[in-house]
């Protein structure tokens, strides 16, 4: 068995439950090969606080979105406002039944997704409740993909953007290798430049050296490019057949999400 702190990022053994001062996992029951250990619905809010932020509910699940209010009540607090990294089902699906329960506001980048006036763009700062959440645009999985930075704990809630184990995918057409590549930069320099330690992840386990998470996605982005375009070079640019050259030791069932993701190298080798 591998030590966890060996691992990329060094990942915690416990998905759900406290991850810092201020942020507790409410973990969705919908786990797969997708989505890990299920969705991780994030509760955040200011020590002494009657009032939490929730990022990202998580699937249309009554019992889940019931048990977020229910972990809110149970330290003395209300939901005040509810956010979305993206709009993926498993990230936004509850998003309006949860807003229903709560009384809450949805804010998110895309206007589809939002239920009330004010939306998410970047260099805006959400404080509720004496809470300071500084949104961070990282698209790239998504078009609309947002990270939010929580200075007072030196973490960052990262969606699908970095995941607590393996890699994401480019969810090509609409996420864009060129703006993904440019997203984990962006997230880089938090660690460097704003002294983030912590990842926060949509799904997976919390990671505790997120400088050193952001390397590995990065040089892993690195290296399967160069794959792709070795494959490319030799002849080979018909996707599911890059993938079966690329990411033949990758488990089958996740051959669709990788082929997006190669598609989306293509674009970015080919200049479509």
């Amino acid at each position: 068995m591998t030590d966890a702190a060996a691992l990329p990022g060094q990942p915690r053994g416990a998905v759900a439950g406290p991850a810092t001062a201020r942020a507790v996992n409410v973990l969705a029951p919908n786990p797969s090969a997708m989505t890990l250990d299920g969705t991780n619905t994030w509760l955040v809010a200011e020590p002494g606080s009657d009032l939490a932020v929730v990022i990202d509910p998580g699937p249309l699940d009554e019992g889940h979105l019931r048990a977020v209010v229910a972990t809110a009540e149970a330290a003395g607090r209300r939901i005040g406002l509810t956010l979305l990294t993206h709009g993926h089902a498993d990230h936004a699906e509850g998003a309006a039944r949860f807003a229903e329960l709560t009384g809450t506001r949805v804010r998110a980048l895309d206007p589809a997704l939002r239920l009330g006036d004010e939306g998410l763009g970047a260099g805006d700062v959400v404080t509720t409740g004496g809470l300071e959440l500084r949104v961070v645009p990282t698209p790239g999985h998504t078009s609309d993909s947002l990270s939010f930075h929580l200075p007072a704990d030196r973490a960052v809630l990262t969606g699908d953007t970095v995941l607590g184990r393996g890699t994401t995918m480019v969810a090509h057409p609409d996420g864009r290798l060129g703006e993904y590549l440019d997203s984990l930069r962006r997230l880089h320099s938090l660690t460097t430049d704003d002294g983030v330690s912590t990842v926060l992840p949509g799904h997976g386990p919390v990671l505790d050296d997120a400088q050193g998470a952001l390397e590995f996605y990065l040089a892993h982005r690195s290296a399967r490019l160069d794959q792709v375009r070795a494959a490319v070079e030799a002849g080979v640019t018909e996707p599911g057949e890059v993938v079966a050259l690329v990411y033949a030791a990758v488990d089958r069932s996740l051959w669709p999400a990788a082929e997006l993701s190669v598609r989306a190298q293509l674009e970015y080798l080919l200049g479509g």
